[in-house]
């Protein structure tokens, strides 16, 4: 279930119709789930902005670094130009240069690319080796092109799919997760919509509720257990709000406040990114434009938006633990967060229930 079916609504702003990022009109999602015998568990989860060629139709772009321990591939091209040339994919760290060799081969087939001689893909990994036999880098092009012709606006599959298939948080099975948030019509009426790949440690919090710890799971509980608080998370953020490259640098930072409200630490071994675009036409970047006329939102008024892709992320963590269940592969398993338990610690703590179902079900 959701985090919302649990009563947990962070914040004050109101989510999108499917509290997923892709309440943000234009933005799909795609999922490969690779699951091959005893020991393969892993998959790729494809990020469109819209439905047009991005090289051709590029959106201005940052990214934030809480924590660089990863491999963020075509991350320094983003920094530079600030602007996306490409989807974004998700996957698995040994096969991240793989997925990435497989989007180029993909953008470079379709219409208007014919005389393309350099392109920027976007890939973000999470390493799911304690699952997945990750040595053998079992994400093909195939994997690929099944994540992105997938991709669709609508309800986005949580928990254990695509790029989820293997990922722990906390030190239970964990995946992605998804959730938006939508401005009031005085504030702009923008909405911030998140997408996690949760895989990283630390010690447990639900909206202030001290969940791992009073379940007896958490990072650095004694010097003999695993669990050390390292692992990864890949934030992605997506907004129909006009913001140029610098200010989604800015909402892209703001994305590490929700992830510090759930208990992660950013510990050395974690690579955590933050991802923003925006899909407003009045800042898109045609291929090619020798002049560009944008419109873009005044800095005062980002404060809203900041507060809203806060709640988002955190809620998004919240939906990639609760909707994971148990996973078995490569000789271990990995069991899913005890949402009778949760409820009982979150009552205990005086969570309220604000909400007996959430908008999706």
């Amino acid at each position: 279930m959701r985090a919302r079916d649990l009563g947990v609504a962070p914040g004050i702003f109101a989510p999108g119709p499917l509290n997923a990022i892709t309440d943000v009109e234009g933005v799909r999602v795609g999922h490969a789930t690779v699951i091959e015998g005893d020991a393969i568990r892993t998959g790729v989860t494809a990020v469109l902005p819209h439905g047009a060629n991005l090289y051709l139709d590029r959106v201005p772009a940052a990214i934030h670094v809480g924590n660089g321990f990863g491999k963020l591939v075509g991350s320094t091209q983003v920094r530079e130009l600030g602007e996306l040339e490409t989807p974004v994919l998700l996957t698995s760290t040994l096969s991240v240069f793989r997925a990435a060799d497989a989007l180029v081969t993909w953008m470079l087939a379709q219409p208007g690319m014919e005389e393309v001689r350099s392109l920027n893909p976007v890939v973000g990994e999470t390493n799911d080796g304690v699952l997945n036999a990750i040595r053998l880098r079992p994400i093909t092009a195939e994997h690929v092109r099944a994540a992105l012709s997938s991709a669709r606006g609508g309800p986005v599959p949580e928990g254990c799919v695509g790029a989820g298939t293997g990922t722990i948080a906390f030190g239970w099975k964990a995946g992605i997760g998804t959730a938006s948030r939508v401005l009031p019509a005085p504030l702009g009426g923008a909405c911030v919509g998140v997408l996690v790949q949760s895989n990283f440690g630390g010690v447990l919090q639900v909206m202030g509720a001290p969940v791992g710890k009073e379940l007896g799971r958490y990072a650095f509980r004694s010097e003999v257990e695993a669990d050390r608080g390292d692992g990864s998370i890949m934030i992605v953020v997506a907004t129909d709000a006009p913001l140029s490259d610098r200010n989604l640098g800015r909402l892209a930072a703001r994305a590490m406040l929700g992830l510090g409200r759930t208990g992660s630490s950013a510990a050395s071994g974690s690579g955590d990114y933050a991802l923003a675009f925006s899909t407003s036409g009045s800042v898109r970047r045609p291929s090619g434009a020798r002049r560009l006329a944008t419109t873009e939102l005044a800095n005062e008024d980002t404060s809203a938006l900041f507060e809203a892709v806060i709640e988002a992320t955190e809620e998004a963590i919240y939906n990639s633990l609760f909707t994971a269940e148990t996973i078995a592969g490569n000789g271990r398993t990995v069991e899913s967060i005890p949402l009778d338990r949760v409820r009982e610690v979150l009552s205990r703590y005086g969570v309220p229930r604000r909400y007996g179902r959430s908008r999706r079900g």
